[in-house]
């Protein structure tokens, strides 16, 4: 059975910091790029960054450039999301999602990915 198990989500003030876990078991990791997704209420679901366990590749989205870091460790099966300088606006409810084929064009597209995980919500108070 395919899980993927975000956690790490909290409350946290305006320029603090949160990590995210994604653990994923019950398909090949090293095969699988990873993407992180966010939704906030009333707004679009939103890919804000990625990183394929193939070549190494990684993705971040404007809005979270130069602030937020992503990392795997095959080792253990999970992805991380080092989320530093947090905004109010970064509140949302954050998902991960793994996708076989390796197409660094389509990393922000949801209907891309062929698994997700559950959300974890993340919430920057002002």
């Amino acid at each position: 059975e395919v899980q993927l198990q975000a956690s790490g989500g909290g409350l946290v003030q305006a320029g603090g910091s949160l990590r995210l876990s994604c653990a994923a078991s019950g398909f090949i990791f090293a095969d699988y790029g990873i993407g992180w997704f966010r939704q906030a209420p009333g707004k679009e679901c939103e890919g804000i960054s990625y990183i394929s366990n193939v070549d190494g590749d990684t993705y971040y989205a404007d809005s979270v450039k130069g602030r937020f870091t992503i990392s795997s460790d095959n080792a253990k099966n999970t992805v991380y999301l080092s989320m530093n300088s947090l905004k109010p606006e970064d509140t949302a409810v954050y998902y991960c999602a793994a996708v076989r084929a390796q197409r660094l064009a389509l990393v922000t597209v949801a209907q891309w990915y062929d698994y997700w995980g559950q959300g974890t919500q993340v919430t920057v108070s002002s």
